[in-house]
């Protein structure tokens, strides 16, 4: 071998390295599977949280949202918050047929997908429709509550890459199901990640209605069964089924919120601080009166005040500048947690396994099963929280490093997918 001969291959041996190294080192780009209804600031929060854990851990993925049901204004808030990410649309029928180009392009452009936090596979179709049209390509849940499995989901899931379920009661519904392995975690819900405020109209509400910071608690109502029809797409429910939701939630919403009726007369009388009542859901707005407020004692109500329907970064601001947040829905704790904030989750049996997360996460002294629990212990337990304050906000921000965590190690997964 000649001189010039070991220049060449000196030449393309180098150069093959520098290709792998720039082909390991180029952007990937990941498809999320997101955006369920707007109706709920839980559900709106699953997006970003998920997109500020994706900018984090993988910071240089190129991220296209496929948001399956929100409208212009949460759409709007997306672009605002997060300007590199691109929002394509599209449906799916239960063929799993996709007809819409930018999300046919999208399949074609992304390496890996991930079906965002919710209730369930929401987005079942749409991992299908991945699996149908690109032959292969890596997809995964983040974050998801598995509440059952037939077979059609079973099929889906023993294709997955990686099951990160957002409580370990779903990791033991898949065990039933035959589904095991070392690709399914916990991994709680996307929301604990949500990081976005809007500060000017937080800040203009809390000077408006004299709430200062550190001096007064969220309470969040809740129906035990969510009235859809009252929402959106009644003509889809009969009159039977509507007659049968209303009855079931007539006979326990004074039972059930009594109990939080009781912890706010505690708190007002004892600190002579207000309660914001605030919704997680839109039909809410109609009920918090009758709810929370009308049955109040003469001297407590004036130290309420009442809050309409909001964005995600507006209640978090809020939140932000709360003492504590009790909440009936699951979502309002979660934020609450995000700004390290204390909270209390008020539990009621039909409000699915998800709540299995906060004893996951070792919050088993803040979540209250209603049905087991009277409202003198969510008001001496509210109290407690006020005189060990800093511990109580110490073991927030501590839960929230160890969720950060979680997260980390899982983005470190979804990058070996990328990068295999």
């Amino acid at each position: 071998m000649n001189y010039l001969e070991r220049i060449l291959i000196f030449l393309f041996v180098g150069l093959s390295c520098i290709t792998l190294n720039a082909k390991k080192s180029d952007p990937k780009t990941i498809l999320v599977v997101s955006g369920w209804q707007d109706v709920n600031i839980g559900d709106i929060a699953h997006t970003p949280g998920l997109l500020h854990i994706l900018e984090t851990y993988l910071p240089d993925a190129n991220i296209i949202v496929w948001e399956k049901n929100v409208g212009k204004e949460v759409e709007e808030f997306l672009y605002k918050n997060f300007p590199r990410i691109r929002i394509v649309h599209g449906t799916v029928d239960k063929n799993a047929q996709v007809d819409a180009q930018e999300v046919l392009k999208a399949f074609q452009t992304a390496d890996l997908m991930i079906h965002s936090s919710g209730p369930y596979v929401v987005g079942q179709y749409h991992l299908e429709a991945w699996v149908k049209y690109t032959n292969g390509k890596p997809f995964g849940i983040f974050g998801t509550t598995i509440p059952k499995v037939d077979n059609r989901l079973k099929n889906l899931l023993e294709q997955a890459d990686f099951i990160y379920t957002r409580e370990t009661a779903s990791i033991d519904v898949l065990k039933q199901a035959g589904i095991t392995g070392t690709h399914i975690r916990f991994v709680p819900d996307a929301t604990f990640f949500f990081n976005l405020h809007d500060k000017k109209k937080g800040n203009a509400f809390l000077k408006a209605n004299g709430l200062e910071k550190g001096k007064f608690i969220c309470a969040v109502p809740r129906l035990r069964r969510t009235p859809y029809y009252r929402i959106k797409n009644r003509h889809l429910w009969s009159e039977a089924k509507i007659c049968e939701v209303e009855a079931y939630n007539n006979k326990y919403k004074e039972e059930d919120h009594s109990k939080l009726r009781e912890a706010i007369i505690s708190w007002v009388r004892e600190t002579k601080n207000k309660v914001l009542v605030c919704p997680e859901m839109t039909y809410q707005v109609d009920f918090m009166d009758e709810l929370l407020i009308d049955s109040l004692p003469a001297d407590v109500k004036p130290y309420v005040v009442k809050r309409g329907y909001w964005l995600p970064d507006e209640a978090a601001s809020v939140y932000a500048a709360s003492f504590a947040v009790l909440s009936f829905e699951c979502h309002s704790p979660i934020i609450a947690a995000a700004n390290g904030i204390p909270f209390f989750y008020l539990r009621q049996p039909d409000d699915t396994i998800k709540g299995q997360m906060y004893y996951d996460l070792g919050y088993s002294d803040w979540i209250f099963e209603i049905e087991e629990t009277t409202g003198t212990q969510i008001a001496n337990r509210l109290t407690e929280i006020e005189i060990h304050y800093p511990d109580a906000k110490r073991k927030v921000i501590t839960n929230q490093q160890e969720i950060s965590d979680i997260y980390k190690k899982a983005c470190m997964s979804i990058r070996n997918l990328l990068y295999q």
